[in-house]
């Protein structure tokens, strides 16, 4: 990750984002899409989890959808009031998200669960189907293939030593289906690259 595509977040990360989205036609179309779902739905308020510095939260407000982000990084949020002082973001987690139920009319969580280890993944999509209204949107981004590797440097090259992990669709998919979603669509982005990206659409059961 320390060597792929940009446009996968793969060398940038949620900490890096910042015109990041100008070189990324297809993540920029997802979150278009994502945006009329939320519309679609009555509008509402939408949770950006782990939005790092609150690049994409703040893309989302300016395609018009009510969104706040959350980290769990006090300094990732501190960056996020400074450059988006008009945008709500809040120190939280995605293990234990403090929303109350059926508070958000959609979610989003894009290249953040890349650092959540595979046994807390259903934690985290139990409380995602707790704080989404019924029928809401969820889109997710993440890095596709196995394993995880160390990560030593994080947004403006700030020493940090978290894991990286990379996974596959079906298996996202299949934590998906289980915590009470139904996935309506992935696409997977720079296939030939050594790391893709994949970004995943998914709608809360009734």
């Amino acid at each position: 990750m320390g060597r792929e595509r940009s446009t996968t977040w793969g060398s940038h990360g949620r900490g890096q984002l910042r015109g990041a989205l100008a070189g990324a036609p297809y993540l920029r179309a997802a979150l278009a899409l994502f945006a009329d779902l939320v519309h679609a739905t009555g509008g509402g308020p939408v949770a950006d989890v782990g939005c790092g510095p609150g690049h994409i939260t703040a893309h989302l407000h300016e395609l018009g959808v009510d969104a706040f982000g959350i980290d769990l990084s006090a300094a990732m949020i501190d960056v996020a009031r400074r450059d988006h002082p008009r945008l709500r973001f809040e120190v939280g987690s995605m293990t234990d998200l403090d929303l109350a139920d059926a508070s958000v009319v959609g979610l989003l969580a894009f290249w953040s669960l890349i650092h959540v280890p595979d046994e807390a993944v259903p934690t985290v999509f139990g409380h995602f189907r707790r704080v989404v209204r019924p029928g809401g949107p969820l889109l997710l981004g993440f890095h596709v293939g196995a394993g995880s590797r160390l990560k030593t440097q994080g947004y403006g090259g700030h020493p940090m030593n978290v894991h990286v992990h990379r996974r596959r669709p079906d298996q996202v998919a299949a934590w998906l289906r289980d915590a009470g979603f139904t996935v309506e669509a992935h696409l997977l982005i720079d296939p030939d690259e050594s790391v893709p990206g994949a970004v995943l659409f998914a709608r809360r059961q009734p």
